[in-house]
């Protein structure tokens, strides 16, 4: 197998009659593809990583303090939708814990025991993140939601929980606030929209914080809705529905958080178009007559790998060989920065017959 570099150096080919000025046929293509700058864009943009780690940070101080302010307010209220949201909090400050390991162990680069890098170690964090999301927060609302309803207790004083939910409001709008735009800047380089960005994007750091403080403010609704319930009514009933939705909420935000993770863990490779991109660009090279056989696979937010079988024309000499697999590396990574390893397998195409005297042959 031929392995390119990842200088990504201009080496000009020589002796091949065919040569032709790099990125060429690249350029050519771009215009109206949109797909062919989703990761072009991506990694150029997004080389370093502080705004993510920024986005995880903010998310979990404001966190940190609205869970505090919470249980206090659910204490002295008797809420259980306040006490939920406080152990919501509190799963989420962790959560935030793991994604800012999540971001900073997977971003360093690969060295002599991790080849490729560590990209995929933010996934194991990110899937641990939404672990906690589950049994910190909506274990906690379930078995407090259910306690509260068979228990019918009188609720508190709500003024306190009433003051501490609109505070927590105010600073779950502005982390919410930070995450979105991060993430509605990057859409926008990727030409994505902001739904479908979250969609596919594999930072799910930034995904994971739009998701909890979107969640968040749902909760701080629907813990206000349990408190106006309980004052009006004068039932505890209302609190504890009110817990178990919040349960339910934190269920489905785990759930696609942990999904997202897991399909990146076990390998989850580029958009169909843009495997068609990718086939297109090599066949560009001179000396290259098929793709047999293409693998790409997605590493972390800005590392792609991209394996292939490659059918060289039969009358082109190993020097021309090589130097068409350091140009279709050379002209992956212009087009699409993101792509950090290519991998290139010389094989014969589907019916060619082995020279005389191969090996295997019997000659």
């Amino acid at each position: 197998m031929s392995e390119s570099n990842e200088t990504g150096e201009a080496k000009e080919p020589g002796g091949t009659g065919e040569a032709k000025e790099p990125g060429a046929t690249r350029e050519a293509k771009e215009p109206g593809d949109a797909d062919g700058q989703d990761l072009r864009e991506q990694g150029s943009a997004r080389e370093d990583e502080p705004e993510s780690a920024f986005t995880v940070i903010v998310a979990a101080i404001a966190n940190l303090g609205i869970a505090a302010a919470k249980l206090v307010a659910g204490l002295v209220s008797g809420s259980s939708a306040m006490l939920s949201e406080a152990a919501h909090s509190l799963a989420d400050t962790v959560t935030e814990v793991m994604l800012l390991a999540a971001v900073k162990r997977g971003d360093r680069p690969a060295d002599e025991d991790h080849p490729l890098g560590h990209g995929p170690e933010r996934y194991i964090w990110a899937l641990l993140a939404s672990v906690a999301t589950f049994v910190g927060g909506a274990v906690f609302s379930f078995y407090d939601g259910i306690h509260s309803l068979t228990h019918d207790a009188e609720p508190g004083d709500p003024l306190l929980a009433y003051i501490v939910l609109a505070i927590a409001f105010v600073l779950e709008s502005y982390s919410l606030r930070t995450g979105v735009h991060q993430a509605r800047a990057e859409a926008r380089l990727l030409h994505y929209g902001f739904g479908r960005y979250l969609r596919r994007t594999p930072d799910t750091a930034v995904k994971a914080v739009v998701m909890e403080d979107s969640a968040a403010l749902v909760g701080l609704l629907l813990a206000a809705g349990g408190l106006l319930g309980g004052q009006l009514t004068g039932s505890g009933v209302w609190d504890g529905i009110a817990s178990l939705l919040i349960g339910v909420l934190l269920v489905y935000v785990a759930w696609v958080l942990g999904r997202s993770n897991a399909q990146l863990l076990i390998g989850r490779p580029l958009p169909a178009r843009l495997r068609a991109s990718v086939r297109e660009e090599i066949l560009s090279v001179p000396h290259i007559v098929d793709v047999l056989e293409l693998t790409t696979l997605i590493q972390g937010p800005r590392e792609i790998l991209v394996a292939a079988k490659v059918d060289f024309r039969d009358a082109s000499s190993a020097r021309q060989v090589e130097w068409a697999c350091e140009e279709a590396e050379q002209q992956l990574r212009e087009r699409w920065p993101s792509i950090r390893r290519v991998y290139l397998d010389p094989t014969p195409g589907l019916g060619t017959q082995p020279p005389a005297g191969a090996a295997g042959t019997g000659g």
